[in-house]
């Protein structure tokens, strides 16, 4: 292991006997906007705190720039959070709730001016800098809340779902403001949220958590293309996944039987993919599954020349505008989701419902999965 900015080293959390962070280590370089992904309880915010030094792990250290502050308080580490409530001091104005802590670490009268002026130009509040949070948006709240935290020039920002206040449009705005500041500031983040397309968007590198743990870590990329197991892929947004079982292997691909679709799969692997075929040395009837990404198939009304191609019928549809999703009912009763991008402008829909088609997609789509 190479000397990282964070250092997380076999760092549990035990409340009530009941062991919530499981044995977490982690390498977190500097600069990064690093993102942990989980769901409700997963134990995300719990690891978050300890990095705060809000909670004390039970067992292992964390180090930040080689020192173990694993014992400091959250006043003697060089980080500051920025909380997913905002907290800000609803009697002061802007201006204000950004100088709070700067006031509290007594910095002279020039440096907290030149400061929050900086600061405000960042965040784009320098005209709203008299007003009170009742006369802001939730938008605005967030960036006075960003400015509050990077203000006192932390080496690490901590971000508890920084965006789970806002709406979908004003989310997608902010995300890319994130960004943008923290690279202009260079200062690492680490950030905490459920939302996949957040972390994707955020993250240079995501953790994705369950039960304690870190199931996988890597880039958007990475975790989205190439799962390590059936709950990351599963989690890490849509896609269809069919229990099969080993027909076929030879070099160039493995042949599935799939009872529940009552074809074969054919499945090429990835050069990127971990050989799933040497790991688990399939013979034939070893147990693997199947998983597709919704945009990687394609549905059509003529049979398709691809080698997986199943016949349905269009059971549900959603029109996005730039998108349609399709729920495709097989002969065999099972549901196959497909994304399709609306290219052409049109006054009526591809397909419609209880039309006939035929799914399909080519054996590199295939992840191939084998826990």
């Amino acid at each position: 292991m190479t000397d990282s900015f964070i250092r997380l080293e076999s760092v549990s959390k035990d409340f009530d006997q009941h062991r919530v962070v499981r044995n977490i280590s982690l390498d977190i370089e500097k600069g990064e906007l690093f993102a942990i992904l989980g769901g409700s309880g997963c134990g995300k915010t719990t690891l978050l705190r300890m990095l705060a030094g809000f909670e004390v792990p039970s067992e292992g250290r964390i180090l930040i720039e080689g020192v173990d502050i694993t014992q400091l308080p959250p006043y003697q580490r060089p980080v500051n959070m920025m909380f997913q409530s905002y907290a800000v001091f609803p009697h002061m104005t802007v201006e204000k709730n950004v100088v709070y802590g700067l006031l509290r670490d007594g910095v002279g009268k020039t440096e907290r001016a030149k400061r929050v002026d900086e600061m405000l130009k960042m965040v784009q509040l320098n005209d709203f800098r008299k007003r009170k949070p009742n006369q802001l948006s939730g938008g605005q709240l967030q960036r006075v809340a960003l400015a509050r935290a990077l203000i006192k020039r932390p080496k690490v920002l901590l971000l508890d779902e920084p965006l789970a206040a806002l709406d979908k449009k004003l989310r997608e705005q902010t995300q890319f403001e994130l960004m943008n500041i923290q690279d202009e500031l260079g200062v690492t983040f680490v950030v905490v949220t459920h939302d996949q397309e957040e972390a994707m968007t955020l993250a240079t590198r995501i953790a994705v958590m369950d039960a304690g743990q870190f199931l996988q870590i890597g880039t958007p990329t990475e975790i989205y293309e190439y799962p390590k197991n059936r709950f990351v892929a599963d989690f890490f947004g849509t896609i269809n996944m069919f229990e099969a079982r080993v027909s076929k292997v030879n070099d160039e691909a493995i042949v599935l039987r799939c009872d529940s679709l009552n074809t074969d799969i054919i499945a090429k692997q990835n050069p990127l993919d971990e050989n799933i075929l040497e790991k688990s040395n399939p013979a034939r009837g070893i147990r693997l599954w199947v998983a597709v990404r919704p945009e990687k198939i394609s549905v059509s009304q003529d049979k398709s020349t691809h080698h997986n191609c199943i016949k349905g019928q269009i059971w549900d549809l959603g029109y996005y505008g730039k998108h349609s999703t399709y729920r495709v009912k097989t002969e065999t009763g099972v549901m196959i989701q497909v994304s399709t991008q609306n290219h052409a402008r049109a006054s009526k829909k591809a397909h419609d419902w209880e039309d006939n088609v035929y799914v399909s997609w080519d054996p590199t789509a295939c992840i191939i999965l084998d826990q």
